[in-house]
C-alpha cells in the first residue's frame, strides 16, 4: 500500500485522488482528439465528460454510503474524505449515463454514437483508476494461500480493462453499427467483475453465493446481449 503518493510542502497528493484525476483528463482528451477525427462537437464531448464525472463521483459516492451506512452514521466527517477512496463503480455508471443521456438529449446530439466513440476510452480510464486503488489498498482481495498473500484484484481489474480497451478499439476498426462499441463494453466489463468479485475480500454475499456487483453485473450482461443480438441497437440516434 501506498496511500501517499508524494507530498509538495504541507500538501498530501493521495494515489487515490491522483489516478481518478488521471483518468478523467485521459478519458476526455482522447475522447476529444477521437471527437475531431469524426467531426463531433468538441464541447459536446467536454461537457458530456464533465457533467458525467460530477454525477458519476456523486452516484458512486451515494451508493458506497448506502452500502456502508453504519459507518458513515458513527463518523460523518467520512463522508467527504474521498482519499480513502470509497466509490462505487456501478453506481458511478448509472449516474453518468442518466445525466450524460440527459444532456446528450437536450442538446440533440448523436447519444449512440457519442456513447460509441467514449466506450474504448472509458475502459482505459478504469485501467488507469484502478491503479489507484492498489496503491490505495481499497478493492482488495481475498487470502491467497498458496503465496500468503491477498488476491492482487485491483491489478487484475486494471489488467482486464486494458484487454477491454485493446478489444473495443479493434472491433471499432470494422466499422460495427451503431451502439454496439459501447453494447460490448458492457457485456465486457459485466463479464470481467462477474468472475473477479469471486476474488474480492470487501465484498459479502448478497445472494447465496454471489455479492452485489455479481447480481448487478448478470443484469446488465443479459439486458446487453439481448440488445446486441437483437440489433436494437442499431437505430441511430435516440
Amino acid at each position: 500500500m501506498h496511500p501517499i503518493l508524494f507530498t509538495i510542502g504541507p500538501f498530501k497528493i493521495y494515489s487515490y485522488g491522483f489516478f481518478l484525476a488521471l483518468a478523467f483528463l485521459s478519458v476526455t482528451l482522447l475522447s476529444e482528439k477521437e471527437a475531431k477525427k469524426r467531426s463531433i462537437n468538441l464541447i459536446t464531448i467536454s461537457n458530456f465528460c464533465l457533467i458525467s464525472l460530477i454525477a458519476g463521483v456523486a452516484g458512486a459516492r451515494l451508493l458506497f454510503i448506502i452500502m456502508n451506512i453504519d459507518i458513515f452514521i458513527s463518523s460523518p466527517k467520512e463522508i467527504i474524505m474521498f482519499q480513502h477512496g470509497g466509490l462505487v463503480w456501478y453506481g458511478g455508471l448509472i449516474s453518468a449515463l442518466i445525466s450524460g443521456f440527459s444532456y446528450l438529449k437536450l442538446k440533440k446530439q448523436d447519444i449512440l454514437g457519442v456513447l460509441d466513440l467514449m466506450a474504448p476510452y472509458l475502459a482505459l480510464g478504469q485501467a488507469i483508476g484502478r491503479i489507484g486503488c492498489l496503491l490505495n489498498g481499497c478493492c482488495f482481495g481475498k487470502f491467497w494461500p498458496l503465496y500468503n498473500t491477498l488476491y492482487p484484484t485491483q491489478a487484475i481489474s486494471s489488467l482486464s480493462m486494458l484487454v477491454i480497451f485493446f478489444t473495443l478499439k479493434t472491433v471499432e476498426r470494422r466499422n460495427p453499427s451503431k451502439g454496439k462499441i459501447f453494447i460490448l463494453y458492457l457485456i465486457c466489463y459485466s463479464m470481467a467483475r462477474f468472475f473477479i468479485e469471486f476474488l474480492r475480500g470487501d465484498s459479502p454475499p448478497f445472494v447465496g453465493i454471489l455479492t452485489l456487483f455479481q447480481v448487478i453485473s448478470v443484469v446488465i450482461f443479459s439486458v446487453s446481449m439481448f440488445f446486441y443480438f437483437a440489433g436494437l441497437s442499431n437505430k441511430g440516434k435516440n
